[in-house]
C-alpha cells in the first residue's frame, strides 16, 4: 500500500512525517461534527492504516478548534426522519470501534478540542491521550435523546470504573481536559502551546523502543476491550437505535437546533 490509498478520503485529511501518520478528522461540519460520509470513512480508516507500510505510529487529530463534537445535527434529523438510515450505519458503528482495537499501531489522540459523543469515543479507544487544558471531552448522547451506543459503554467504565462512567454518560455533562486527566480518563492535559511538543514526546518514546514488542504489548492489553466490545456492542447499538424512534429523541434535536430549552414526555 502506498500513500495514493489514502487519496479517496472527503473527510479525513493525512499527513506523514517520517514513520509518523497524522489522521486528521476534518468533516466540513461545524466543530468537526460526524456527518455519513465521515462516518462511512471512520469505519476503514483504522484498517487502511494498520496496513500502510511506510508507518510505525499514528497521531489522530481534528482540523480547528474541535477534535470532533459527535453527530451533525442534519445528519441526525435524517436518521429521525427515516430510521432506515440509522440501521444502515450500525455496521460501521461496530467497525469503528473494532478496527481502532485491531490496529497494532501505536495511536496517540492529539485532543485539540472538543471531543463529544462518538468523537470522545474515538478518542478515549486511542491508547495515549494528550489534550489541550481547554478541551473538553464528554459522552452527551442523553443530551440528544439517544443512548450511548457506539463505544461509549464500552470504553468509559473500563477507564474510570462503572460509578463514574454512570455519572457521566447517564448525565451527559462534558469534563474539562484537566479534570479528565485527573481522574484517569486521559493521559495528559497540558498548555495549548505544549500540545505539539508533548505528543511529539511521546511518540518519539514509543517509537524508541522495537516495532513487535510494542505493537504486541498493545495487541495483549487490548484483547480483554475487545472481548468487552464483543459483548455490548451489538446491544448498546440496537438501544441506540430504538431510542432514535422515541417522541424525545425528535423533542431533544429540534430544541437544539431553535436553541431552546427541550420538553420532554418521557416517550
Amino acid at each position: 500500500m502506498t500513500n495514493a490509498s489514502f487519496d479517496d478520503y472527503s473527510t479525513i485529511r493525512f499527513e506523514r512525517q517520517d514513520r509518523v501518520l497524522r489522521i486528521i478528522l476534518d468533516s466540513g461540519a461545524p466543530l468537526n461534527g460526524v456527518n455519513d460520509p465521515m462516518h462511512h470513512e471512520l469505519a476503514r480508516v483504522f484498517t487502511d492504516a494498520a496496513r500502510d507500510p511506510d508507518s510505525d505510529l499514528i497521531i489522530l487529530t481534528g482540523e480547528g478548534r474541535a477534535f470532533c463534537a459527535g453527530g451533525d445535527m442534519d445528519w441526525f434529523q435524517d436518521m429521525i426522519d427515516d430510521p432506515t438510515g440509522f440501521r444502515a450505519i450500525a455496521p460501521d458503528a461496530k467497525r469503528i470501534v473494532f478496527s481502532l482495537l485491531d490496529c497494532e499501531k501505536p495511536v496517540i489522540c492529539r485532543l485539540n478540542g472538543a471531543a463529544a459523543g462518538l468523537g470522545a469515543s474515538i478518542a478515549l479507544l486511542c491508547d495515549v491521550i494528550i489534550a489541550d487544558e481547554t478541551a473538553l471531552i464528554g459522552d452527551p448522547h442523553v443530551k440528544v435523546g439517544l443512548v450511548a451506543g457506539d463505544g461509549g459503554a464500552v470504553i468509559w467504565p473500563q477507564l474510570i470504573g462503572f460509578a463514574r462512567a454512570k455519572e457521566y454518560l447517564m448525565t451527559g455533562d462534558m469534563i474539562p481536559a484537566g479534570d479528565a486527566a485527573a481522574m484517569g480518563l486521559i493521559n495528559y492535559a497540558v498548555p495549548g502551546d505544549q500540545l505539539d511538543a508533548k505528543v511529539d514526546e511521546m511518540a518519539a518514546k514509543i517509537l524508541g523502543n522495537p516495532r513487535w514488542a510494542v505493537r504486541w504489548s498493545k495487541t495483549a492489553v487490548n484483547i480483554t476491550l475487545k472481548e468487552i466490545a464483543a459483548k455490548v456492542m451489538d446491544a448498546s447499538i440496537a438501544y441506540e437505535m430504538i431510542s432514535n424512534m422515541t417522541r424525545d429523541r425528535q423533542e431533544a434535536v429540534t430544541a437544539f437546533r431553535e436553541k431552546r430549552k427541550p420538553n420532554y414526555t418521557g416517550e
